[in-house]
């Protein structure tokens, strides 16, 4: 089911993006606009990563085993990293087309067009991504939540482009009209560093995954939170966590210590039993197994 919903989720991203993709680029030919086409570039990049996920997903819910004892989750990390490295190489092209546009004298453009056309953009976005959303709900997947993430960095370019555009257009009647025809390249810049420190972002959160570095201080203390009481309830003094996160899969593991001379297995059961039912609670992706040291 899960497996199912997330490639109902993709197949509606890629069609969407696929259309917009098309619009943007006819819409750029037509308006001359270099924003359009920056928008119009970074959704068919997104198109290319999301092709191979629709034939990939289904890797992603094998079960571990002794050959693979992360599964295939890792290479749901590669990809996303792969994407990362592939977005910032679309950012840096794009914006030195843009500026040698702009060292060449600008691009004149109709502000009223361009503000429209993003305005319908944006809110045709909102509707996609509120129904993605929607399906998405109680699913764990870093590659729905990254799909996510891009509609929703969208919804602000196009929404915030139109604004832009609109409020331009009140340029030609201020001191500031000989910026007018370096407006479309202004803009498409601003976005694109706007958009730069999310896609650093999401890189360096995959290659954490990768190489299976410590997960975030605020993750640690949310697990400690959750595991913490139900280990009380036992007895049992916890003295570390290891953690792991990969993928769309955290595996923790609770060294702890007792204070009597023994342990009764049904109650070590089920306290690992009681700690699993916590995280998975709050972590739907999640192997959770109490280890006691001597």
């Amino acid at each position: 089911m899960t497996e199912k919903r997330e490639k109902q989720i993709l197949r509606m991203s890629f069609f969407s993006g696929l259309l917009f993709a098309v619009a943007e680029f006819i819409f750029a030919i037509y308006s001359h606009s270099q924003s359009a086409l920056t928008d119009a570039v970074y959704d068919a990049s997104e198109l290319v990563f999301i092709a191979l996920l629709l034939f990939l997903t289904p890797l992603f819910h094998k079960p571990v085993s002794e050959k693979h004892p992360y599964g295939y989750l890792q290479v749901e990390s590669i990809f996303v990293i792969i994407k990362g490295v592939m977005m910032l190489s679309v950012t840096f092209g794009v914006s030195a087309e843009v500026l040698d546009a702009a060292l060449s004298g600008g691009n004149p453009v109709n502000n009223a067009q361009v503000a429209a056309f993003q305005c319908c953009l944006g809110v045709a976005s909102t509707v996609i991504f509120l129904i993605m959303k929607r399906l998405n709900r109680n699913l764990s997947s870093p590659t729905i939540e990254a799909e996510l993430l891009g509609w929703r960095m969208d919804i602000l370019y196009s929404l915030g482009m139109a604004a832009a555009f609109f409020l331009s257009r009140y340029l030609e009647e201020t001191p500031l009209a000989a910026a007018a025809p370096y407006f479309d390249q202004i803009v498409a810049v601003l976005v694109m560093v706007f958009m730069l420190p999310e896609n650093i972002r999401v890189l360096w959160r995959s290659v954490k995954d990768v190489f299976l570095f410590a997960p975030d201080p605020g993750l640690t203390e949310e697990i400690k939170e959750i595991c913490y009481p139900v280990m009380e309830q036992y007895r049992f003094s916890p003295v570390f966590f290891d953690i792991t996160k990969t993928g769309r899969h955290l595996w923790v593991a609770v060294y702890f210590r007792i204070a009597a001379d023994s342990l009764a297995v049904n109650e070590l059961a089920d306290a690992l039993q009681a700690v699993n039912a916590e995280m998975e609670a709050s972590f739907p992706s999640c192997t959770c197994e109490l280890i006691l040291v001597p």
